[in-house]
């Protein structure tokens, strides 16, 4: 029946499974998406067979000797990572990196949608640790979303094991330390999630799947850059822009002349938006952070912070070297890298410079972010086709207005959300939560509406239920481009413009084909509207991706509540969840 496994991962460990490819073999299983409904099944049916306790004890003999694959029809990838400090000399200067497992950036995990991912991280750093999973939804279970609004760290020399299921997710992600600054030493790795077996992909496997995870980077240690942030400072420009932790020719890509190539994109920085480029090719943009799109074709991209995107480039020039370029977008000072896009018969390098790309057009880059459509046709995760789910026929329930600004607080420089700067308590939110811990936040404390008002600090939570369906608009009346993340959901870009929102605004939605995604920006002194089903109970983090605006209080947290306290809508505390602050001390649930 294939390797054993549990749905707790609890079962033996199959090394086939761990870092490759290998499916197990389901022949002969019942459909198990809920085992317990199956269970239950099984259970009435013995009862309509007769009430004798030989029949019951039968059944619960039968509990014991169901096949593996009741337990969990999807397959285990195990991993075990170790978290270190280490040299590295990204731009030349020596710094003190994160590696994972020695590796900087981290190990990439690849995996296929319904995959349950086991993740054991040791944490050997001498301060606390998190892992979070950029566009992974963790369906009914935020208890795996990796961020202090969720998790306690791990702590120094302890280990956490995360345990997650890939539900009906494809496309390309990262994952990133979350606590502190450690995002700025890096830490960060790429995801992704390729189709099942028989479910329609809308292009040819291509000859092969290279991921870039691009993003600008400061010399400085991250302890330095933290030390300006809690000193009140923003930070000075960035010193430079890395392909996968190495900078100018650091990587080199190899193609083989007339063959198609994958290339996944993650924008992993701190600070600046991207442009993306191939000299002398053209990048077709097939999926933008588990969407499926229109194939429009483009001679250069923008990729903002923390967003992901894949492109289709073939090889069709003649054999030469090629440069792969990417630079800072709405910058004064341009900083730029560049990769090697090599023919495998390669003649050489190409003549002429290296294409440039634009530099502050505010114009050109919305106009390109409009032209990103969903390709209705094309299935998702599931075989139905995307455009089967028409969310622009829903009525919203809720429409909530989110305004950034940057207020100075006690004499320090500051960022909020609707006036609110956003304090950690000593206890993560949901932990307190679920133990019911009065005290450490507070539902509404943080306005659906902007109040133009003087900053303040608060742990803010905003209130919502399960099933509503909001929009959302981001409203930024700052000079620089936000980006903006929500943890566990995707949603339909809508819209988006320069000037301010209006009730008018929704004449120009698009409630047709926008594209679905995780993160989206917001263009200088312009807004941006979303669409949101809220059908994915749990605690969920709603940030700026740019990460010194973020730790200075730029984010909040969006409590999604079912009142039926129900195993369906949400997973319950997992039994290794790590405890801290008011909690500690208390037990998890029962073995």
């Amino acid at each position: 029946m294939g390797p054993e496994s549990s749905c707790c991962g609890t079962g033996r460990k199959n090394p086939a499974l761990s870092h490759d490819f290998h499916r197990a073999s389901n022949v002969g299983c019942p459909s198990t998406s809920d085992p317990l409904n199956l269970v239950f099944h099984v259970f009435f049916m013995v009862l309509q067979m007769g009430k004798s306790s030989s029949l019951l004890v039968s059944f619960f003999s039968l509990l014991l000797l169901l096949p593996s694959c009741v337990l969990g029809e999807n397959p285990y990838r195990f991993y075990t990572w170790n978290v270190t400090y280490g040299y590295i000399w990204p731009l030349g200067v020596e710094q003190q990196g994160i590696l994972i497992n020695g590796q900087f950036p981290g190990p990439p995990i690849d995996a296929v949608t319904n995959d349950n991912i086991i993740i054991n991280v040791f944490n050997s750093l001498p301060e606390p640790f998190l892992i979070s999973w950029n566009g992974i939804q963790q369906r009914r279970n935020s208890w795996q979303d990796g961020v202090y609004g969720t998790n306690c760290p791990i702590p120094p020399g302890g280990n956490f094991t995360y345990v997650m299921q890939l539900k009906d997710q494809i496309g390309s992600y990262f994952y990133f330390p979350s606590l502190g600054f450690h995002k700025a030493a890096g830490g960060f790795g790429g995801i992704r999630i390729l189709s099942r077996p028989m479910i329609p992909v809308p292009f040819p496997p291509p000859a092969d799947d290279y991921t870039l995870l691009v993003g600008d980077w400061f010399k400085a240690n991250h302890t330095d850059l933290r030390y300006i942030l809690d000193s009140g400072k923003d930070l000075p420009f960035p010193d430079g822009v890395l392909i996968n932790g190495r900078g100018q020719y650091g990587n080199t890509f190899t193609v083989d002349q007339g063959k198609t190539y994958r290339f996944r994109i993650s924008n992993v920085g701190l600070a600046t938006s991207l442009n993306i480029r191939i000299q002398g090719h053209t990048l077709l943009l097939v999926e933008v952070e588990g969407s499926h799109t229109l194939q429009n074709a483009y001679s250069s991209f923008d990729l903002h912070l923390g967003q992901s995107c894949s492109f289709l480039v073939t090889a069709d020039q003649p054999p030469m070297d090629y440069n792969i370029v990417v630079s800072t977008r709405f910058t004064s000072t341009v900083l730029s890298t560049t990769a090697v896009f090599r023919y495998s018969n390669s003649g050489g390098r190409s003549s002429g410079p290296a294409p440039g790309g634009p530099t502050i057009q505010i114009d050109w880059s919305l106009n390109q972010a409009r032209s990103i459509r969903w390709n209705l046709t094309a299935s998702g995760p599931r075989p139905n086709p995307q455009g089967s789910y028409h969310y622009g026929l829903v009525n919203t329930t809720r429409t909530i207005r989110l305004a950034n600004s940057a207020p100075v607080i006690n004499g320090k420089q500051r960022y909020a959300v609707n006036s609110v700067s956003f304090i950690p308590a000593d206890t993560p939110l949901k932990v307190a939560d679920f133990y019911k811990i009065q005290g450490v936040f507070n539902l509404g404390s943080i306005p659906d509406n902007p109040t133009y008002g003087s900053g303040y600090l608060q742990t803010s939570v905003m209130a919502s239920n399960m099933r509503d369906y909001v929009e959302i608009i981001f409203e930024n009346g700052e000079d620089t481009v936000q980006s903006w993340h929500i943890d566990g959901y995707s949603f339909w870009v809508v819209g988006m413009d320069g000037g301010q929102w209006t009730a008018a605004s929704r004449d120009g939605y698009n409630l047709r084909d926008a594209v679905a995604r995780c993160t989206v920006q917001v263009y200088p002194k312009s807004w941006s509207a979303i669409y949101m089903p809220l059908d994915n109970v749990g605690l969920w983090n709603i940030r700026s991706e740019n990460w010194a605006r973020q730790y200075l209080g730029q984010q909040f947290y969006l409590r999604v509540y079912s009142p039926a306290n129900s195993w369906r809508d949400e997973n319950p505390i997992p039994r290794n969840a790590l405890l801290c602050g008011r909690a500690s001390g208390r037990r998890t649930r029962p073995l």
